[in-house]
């Protein structure tokens, strides 16, 4: 039963995995797996972090974390692992989710990254 679970935490990500290493090949990033999960940094993935709304040294898109470089990866890994959880947990819906609370948090005059319930969640595993 347990080993089901596993894969079905896998498999209802999936989408974003898949759309994650399908970017990570065509902006040339490296490739690791550490725990499961597939990290990809490099010159180009650590520029279009940069570019971000709010710039971000990593990024999870289901089971997949983008990273500005190698060290940013181990840097956030703890906080990262938090959204590869998450998206386990949401499945296809783990986006729509956080930006629909962003937008809720932005529009009430918030912080729509850092109150972000997703965000905060994963700020508290940081400590």
């Amino acid at each position: 039963m347990r080993s089901v679970l596993r894969l079905l935490a896998y498999i209802w990500p999936l989408p974003y995995t898949l759309v994650g290493i399908g970017i990570g090949l065509i902006l040339g990033g490296r490739f690791q797996r550490v725990e499961g999960v597939i990290e990809i940094h490099g010159p180009h993935i650590a520029a279009a972090l940069r570019r971000f709304v709010v710039p971000a040294l990593a990024m999870t898109f289901g089971h997949v974390v983008f990273g500005q470089t190698a060290a940013a990866l181990d840097i956030t890994r703890s906080h990262e692992r938090v959204h590869v959880r998450q998206y386990e947990r949401w499945g296809i819906v783990f986006v729509p989710a956080y930006l629909l609370a962003s937008a809720f948090l932005y529009l009430r005059g918030r912080d729509g990254y850092r109150e972000n319930p997703f965000e905060v969640e994963a700020y508290a595993k940081d400590g």
